[in-house]
């Protein structure tokens, strides 16, 4: 029986943890550091942190894993893909130069433009003359993004002169020497690709899903890290998500290998299917959160099997469930994101059922599960199609959400669109 390690500690390594522990050949999962909500017979937490790369590396070690599949972006681009295989120790993920299409957005584009893969224009600066020069060249709205790491909430969209002045003043005042991505602001409708990669190119793509990234309802407030998503896409035409992976998708799997720096691991396209086709808005180097939670419950196959055959250079058999949409609603603690209220209940397992959840900003009291983050939970419910499971899910969570704040839309994009 295999031992597989999970490093993270939000919802989506929840919903890691948990498709792994479907497998007949995984008898345990090890989450590095987990958090209070990981409950699951099998499961057990480490109390590393997902950036101690030596401490992870001596746990694998000590403890026999099998496979290491790793959750959040940090550490992939710190090197630990590096650092393990250097072990000899399996897992799964990109080089910290493969990551760089996530850790930098600088490096992303460049690709992009270089082999020709369809994107919004784009310019990097590093300072506040820079961007108010370049800002001639765009029209409003556009799109400010910092370069690094921000969690998914470092995206910005500017509606005029005066917001991008405001903007640019308080960010080089903070750091006179940031790096910022002005961007053309694209209009179409997002959607996410996340693929599989082997170590010989083979790929599994995984069923599309849509992300809703704003606070509040109808896309209004501020980006967050996610605030809902739902799966599959009803209304993306097979042909145009085909068109996606080989416009997209393929060229720049065929790029990174042309670079002497191939992809393994999953690989994010978010793309924006616009008039002119689909293009990519940008690259992540792992799954999504909230997406995971609602793509990996419709494997029907083994995912501990598939890696294994992604990573061996063989073509897995990858079977996805097609009956049912799978949406998944954030609970948050009030005043995300800008300032979270720590303390507030959390709902238990038991009373969101039929649905399920997968914890992430949690800590354990006498009395049940608090709030300790800003994101607390991601809440999962099926239906026959994404209307079914609106109501569905969103009837348990009007009676059950504790002291928590969420959405009361996701979804809305696929209801819309089937009906026109």
């Amino acid at each position: 029986m295999a031992k597989v390690l999970v490093i993270g500690s939000g919802a989506r390594e929840h919903a890691l943890a948990q498709t792994f522990l479907k497998s007949p050949q995984v008898d345990q999962v090890l989450v590095a550091p987990g958090n209070d909500g990981m409950t699951d017979t099998d499961l057990v937490r480490l109390p590393i942190a997902a950036t101690d790369i030596p401490a992870l590396l001596a746990a694998a070690a000590d403890q026999g894993v099998d496979l290491t599949f790793v959750g959040n972006e940090d550490p992939l681009i710190d090197g630990i893909v590096d650092a393990f295989q250097a072990a000899g120790l399996t897992i799964f993920g990109p080089s910290a130069a493969a990551a760089q299409l996530e850790g930098s957005k600088t490096f992303a584009k460049e690709i992009l433009t270089s082999h020709g893969i369809p994107t919004a224009q784009a310019v990097t600066v590093t300072s506040q003359a820079e961007a108010q020069a370049a800002l001639a060249n765009f029209d409003w709205p556009t799109v400010f993004k910092l370069d690094g790491l921000a969690l998914g909430k470092g995206v910005t969209i500017i509606e005029d002169q005066s917001a991008a002045d405001e903007y640019l003043q308080s960010l080089y005042h903070q750091n006179p020497s940031a790096k910022l991505v002005i961007e053309e602001y694209l209009n179409g409708v997002e959607f996410s690709i996340f693929s599989l990669v082997g170590h010989d190119g083979q790929v599994v793509h995984v069923p599309f899903a849509q992300d809703h990234k704003r606070r509040y309802d109808h896309d209004r407030g501020p980006n967050t890290g996610g605030m809902g998503a739902y799966s599959p896409l009803a209304w993306l035409q097979p042909a145009e998500g085909q068109r996606a992976i080989a416009e997209l998708v393929d060229p720049l799997l065929a790029a990174m290998s042309d670079r002497g720096t191939p992809f393994v691991g999953v690989l994010y396209t978010g793309v924006m299917l616009t008039a002119a086709g689909p293009k990519v808005i940008e690259f992540n180097v792992r799954f999504g959160d909230p997406e995971a939670q609602v793509v990996l419950p419709q494997l029907e196959s083994d995912f501990y099997q598939v890696l294994v055959d992604l990573l061996a250079g063989q073509h897995p058999v990858a079977k996805w469930q097609t009956d049912a949409v799978y949406l998944g609603v954030v609970l948050a603690a009030p005043g995300y994101p800008q300032a979270p209220e720590k303390g507030g209940q959390v709902p238990a397992a038991a009373d969101l059922q039929p649905a399920w959840v997968n914890y992430a900003g949690v800590k354990a009291t006498e009395t049940g599960l608090i709030a300790n983050g800003g994101r607390v939970a991601t809440v999962v419910g099926t239906g026959r199609d994404t209307q079914t499971a609106q109501e569905t899910l969103y009837k348990i969570l009007n009676q059950h959400h504790g002291d928590l704040v969420y959405r009361h839309d996701i979804g809305h994009w696929a209801v819309d669109l089937t009906k026109e």
